[in-house]
């Protein structure tokens, strides 16, 4: 083990041991601990009491953080082109459909979410391999496959995100930035929570809320105690 940095150890200092903090003393919490330069990303860590191998016990949903990640998501619509211009109004950073589906083939990923309609699938569902680990393929439960273009680009850029358990039962999602007011990542952090909680599997066995972390990029994690988010 390689001696622990000055600067490590007196964010360490500052988490005290065996505790579990609020959200809204974690929130404050984190921006503390928070040495890195740039404006790091909050991320919320939600452990569940769930099997994610059964399809029962699949927790995954959508969310609207009532202020946003504070990062710009970048937004590529492929549609028809009777749907184009609605695509641009609402703010789509790259519009088209074979161009962008050829570019994906060679390779380009330069984007956060795509947004597509239904009769675009058949031509998308072939780049699969590219987007799936990329967690970019489109999917009708997530409003990204949708007539309503428009709508699901705007929701997108305003702080829509989508989550879903991961294989060892973990939910992991960034929630905001450290220059966030604390409040604002509390009210972040128990928007999604609250998601979480309505989507629980009938299916799930024990407790729910196994454990819930608050960090930022590089920090340790705040452990949050679960029962004070229904607040």
């Amino acid at each position: 083990m390689g001696k622990l940095t000055k600067n490590r150890k007196s964010v360490l200092d500052k988490i005290e041991p065996a505790k579990l903090y609020t959200l809204p003393e974690a929130s404050a919490l984190v921006k503390e601990i928070t040495t890195t330069k740039f404006n790091a990303s909050v991320d919320l860590d939600v452990r569940l009491g769930v099997d994610p191998r059964k399809a029962n016990q699949m927790v995954r949903g959508v969310v609207t953080l009532p202020h946003g990640t504070g990062k710009e998501v970048r937004v590529l619509a492929l549609v028809t082109p009777d749907k184009e211009a609605e695509a641009r109004e609402a703010g789509a950073d790259h519009v088209g459909l074979d161009d962008f589906v050829e570019k994906i083939k060679g390779g380009w990923t330069d984007i956060d979410v795509i947004i597509t309609m239904p009769s675009c699938m058949a031509k998308i569902g072939p780049l699969g391999r590219i987007l799936g680990p990329r967690g970019l393929m489109p999917n009708p439960k997530t409003g990204t496959v949708t007539m309503d273009v428009g709508k699901a680009i705007t929701d997108v850029k305003k702080g829509k995100i989508d989550f879903k358990v991961d294989k060892f039962g973990i939910i992991h999602a960034a929630i905001g930035k450290v220059s966030f007011e604390p409040e604002k990542i509390a009210e972040n952090a128990r928007e999604l929570l609250s998601s979480i909680m309505k989507l629980k599997p009938s299916a799930a066995k024990g407790t729910y809320v196994r454990s819930v972390y608050l960090s930022s990029t590089m920090s340790p994690g705040i452990p949050v105690d679960p029962r004070s988010i229904e607040g």
